[in-house]
């Protein structure tokens, strides 16, 4: 059995209007700032009680095709992180900026 193969942009093709619509999503800012936080995480455990898994899949997709997350398989569980260094590359400051904004308005 072959490992899932999960579609990546390259640094080179991350646009800036993709990664602000992956991150315009609530559910999806979310993610980013937990794995901001905590770094490489199970997308088991990236489910709220609140959002069905179908609907976190897509959100994880979203922000996968977008460049703002590596998925990777290991097993039977797919680990997602944060893809800081290629957005940082492409996009200095704005991680940064959203997350300071997010923890503003919290």
């Amino acid at each position: 059995m072959s490992a899932r193969k999960f579609f990546h942009p390259d640094r080179a093709e991350l646009t800036l209007h993709r990664v602000l619509f992956a991150l315009s999503d609530p559910t999806r800012l979310a993610v980013v700032s937990d794995l901001l936080m905590a770094g490489e995480r199970a997308s088991g455990d990236l489910l709220a009680e609140s959002v069905p898994r179908s609907t976190m899949t897509h959100h994880l997709k979203i922000l996968r095709e977008a460049g703002v997350t590596r998925t990777r398989p290991e097993g039977m569980r797919c680990l997602i992180s944060l893809r800081r260094e290629d957005v940082g590359a492409r996009f200095p400051g704005l991680l940064d900026a959203i997350m300071a904004h997010g923890e503003a308005e919290a």
